[in-house]
């Protein structure tokens, strides 16, 4: 870590600093664990790869969702097509006389 904070153009202040924060967890390029204190400017395209693989894991499990409510749906019309045609041929038959 470079000693010089481009915000305040002087020695950077670490933990008295807003800025300067614990990241932990696993690199998102490596997979290495990561548990670390540094400037939050500094971690900036850490945090964003890894927004950006979250993003790309969330859009991944909708579009699976999406997949299966469609194959849900297309099995509910057929099945509700099936019965329209039941219903049809009943109503076409000839009432069912019951004779006691």
């Amino acid at each position: 870590m470079s000693d010089f904070c481009p915000l305040i153009k002087k020695k950077c202040k670490e933990h008295g600093c807003k800025f300067f924060i614990q990241v932990y967890g696993k690199d998102p390029q490596t997979g290495i664990d990561i548990n670390g204190w540094d400037c939050a400017i500094t971690w900036l395209p850490t945090l964003l790869i890894e927004g950006s693989q979250q993003t790309r894991q969330t859009g991944a499990a909708i579009e699976s969702f999406r997949n299966e409510v469609v194959k849900t749906q297309s099995l509910i019309d057929t099945t509700g097509a099936q019965v329209e045609q039941i219903e049809e041929q009943a109503s076409d038959s000839p009432p069912l006389i019951v004779k006691s």
